[in-house]
């Protein structure tokens, strides 16, 4: 690997802990858990890893030295301080005894399975500290769901002699995890499975996870981008700016990045959901918001739009409903017809009011809703281009309101779509601190014999010497939902709070945003510097920290 000038520097950053993490530890157990919903089932379901204790990490006087080789996987898409996370497990497992060994299984769970797997050693482990992507080891979206992957799995644990297993990843990843440990419990396998909160879109997260890694360092990213464009459109004065930002099931990012930058406009689904908002209406607030900015000579601005916002629309959702019921009973009578044909088709077989919605959607968008799926079934949100979508109604409805002599201005749009730009990025200090924490309270989750818990550090708004490790049973983040057509045990999903104390922050502001030119410009993320530069978290977490404190 040819490594940069940053990577260089940054290699010899050495990652704070909390104070319950730096010395001689102890387990302080609270009171047994219950999961957030369907509590029979979920109890039903993981006999032996539910109700267990949450547990904090204190100081203690006896350090941990376990004999106990680790295996890790990272899962999912990618999050900026994976690295970090092995990094805490390599060095905490290394100190509890030199002999210990740690395992990376390759590109992902599948590496398990498959038997695909290297030998992590302080050499090779050194070369990715501090470092983005999750390149050291790969990763993937292999599920484990089956018995027949468990005990595959079990093979090659026996045969390295190792004791535990770390799952690095999202909220389906560790519900896979939950599953496995309660599968190893059961069977008396002698394997423990730890899991690890990664995510940028920012839903894993609830009472006791405040945020899922990867969060900050990918917002600030964002931020600074869309920074440099706010900058761009109020030096040229003449392009309104539509970003589409990830975040398929929640608005997390979308929010944080307009608190972080203060654009005119930024959409937050899940209040579109429930103010049963319709398209059209959108496209009215967004285009108001251009009107008004023309009476003042100003015609330009920045729109910020989350990913997922088209399937939170309800009557996306609904029209949704019935093409996939179409799709399933009747799709091989109509996907081989011509583009005409299959529109007219599914015209004529559409309830009225979805109907009515489907005729109003740009063609691309209608074939993309009514046939095209991922192979999970689901509508490929990513691949609409609801920003486009956005600004061409949009400018449809201004040349309606330009002939009624409602609008004067001059209206010309430019499309962006910030994603992988931040999956990857060098770990904010932040993130870089919280992961190598994470992974050391994973390593001393297992020294402790724990299974079927996620390591977690809280109280992430004080300074890093007060943050407080520990781990919370899997089971107890847990409901029943139904996935592909079955109710299943999954982790429940945070969506933005929409009466949380990041979108009353929003609220109290976008008014002023929308007509006024307010922007930001947060710059490049800083690793050297003032702490309140350097060290800040994010808008987010600061604000429902706060709330939380109050």
């Amino acid at each position: 690997m040819k490594k940069s000038l940053l990577q260089k520097a940054r290699a010899l950053y050495q990652p704070k802990l909390p104070k319950g993490l730096q010395g001689a530890i102890k387990v302080k157990e609270g009171d047994p858990t219950q999961s957030v919903g369907d509590q029979d089932e979920i109890k039903k379901l993981f006999p032996n890893t539910y109700g267990m204790p949450l547990i904090e990490f204190v100081p203690g006087d006896k350090s941990a030295d376990s004999a106990v080789n680790v295996g890790v996987i990272l899962s999912g898409g990618q999050a900026p301080g994976g690295h970090n996370v092995i990094c805490g497990i390599f060095d905490a497992v290394k100190k509890m005894n030199p002999a210990n060994k740690v395992y990376g299984f390759l590109m992902g769970p599948g590496g398990l399975v498959d038997h695909n797997y290297i030998e992590l050693t302080s050499e090779f482990v050194d070369d990715y500290r501090n470092t983005g992507g999750f390149d050291m080891i790969g990763s993937g979206r292999t599920k484990l769901e089956e018995v027949g992957q468990f005990e595959k799995g079990i093979e090659i644990l026996r045969e390295l002699d190792i004791k535990a297993v770390v799952i690095i990843g999202g909220d389906d990843s560790n519900t896979n995890a939950c599953v496995l440990a309660e599968y190893y419990a059961a069977k008396n396998y002698g394997v423990q499975v730890i899991g690890c909160p990664k995510t940028i879109d920012g839903d894993l997260k609830n009472d006791q996870i405040e945020t899922s890694f990867g969060f900050d360092t990918a917002t600030k990213v964002y931020a600074e981008l869309i920074g440099n464009i706010e900058r761009d459109a109020n030096s040229a004065r003449k392009y309104w700016h539509f970003i589409k930002l990830m975040g398929r099931s929640a608005s997390h990012i979308a929010l944080e990045c307009a608190l972080q930058t203060q654009p005119n406009i930024c959409i937050v689904s899940e209040e579109v959901e429930a103010k049963d908002m319709t398209l059209n209406q959108i496209v009215e607030q967004i285009a108001s918001a251009v009107a008004q900015r023309a009476e003042d000579g100003n015609n330009f601005g920045v729109v910020l739009i989350p990913e997922g916002l088209i399937e939170f629309i309800p009557a996306i959702g609904r029209l949704i409903d019935e093409l996939n019921d179409l799709l399933a009973a009747h799709g091989s009578d109509y996907k081989d017809l011509d583009k005409d044909a299959q529109r007219a088709y599914i015209l004529a077989h559409l309830s009225k009011e979805n109907a009515e919605t489907f005729a109003t959607l740009p063609e691309d968008v209608a074939r993309q809703l009514s046939l095209d799926r991922d192979p999970h079934g689901n509508v490929q949100v990513s691949l609409i281009e609801t920003e486009k979508l956005l600004s061409d109604m949009v400018a449809a409805k201004l040349a309606e309101w330009k002939k009624e002599g409602k609008y004067v201005g001059h209206f010309a749009a430019q499309h962006h779509f910030f994603g992988y730009e931040g999956r990857c990025a060098a770990p904010s200090n932040f993130d870089a601190d919280y992961c190598y924490a994470l992974g050391v309270s994973a390593a001393n989750l297992i020294a402790n014999g724990k299974t079927g818990y996620m390591a977690i550090v809280k109280n992430l708004s004080a300074p890093t010497d007060e943050w407080k490790a520990g781990g919370v049973p899997i089971t107890m983040m847990m409901n029943m939902e139904r996935r592909n057509g079955e109710m299943k045990p999954v982790i429940r999903k945070a969506l933005v709070e929409l009466d949380g104390a990041p979108f009353k922050k929003f609220c109290q502001c976008r008014e002023e945003w929308s007509r006024e030119t307010c922007f930001v410009y947060p710059g490049p993320i800083q690793y050297w510097g003032p702490a309140e530069v350097c060290d800040r978290d994010t808008r987010t977490l600061s604000l429902e920290n706060a709330a939380k404190n109050k």
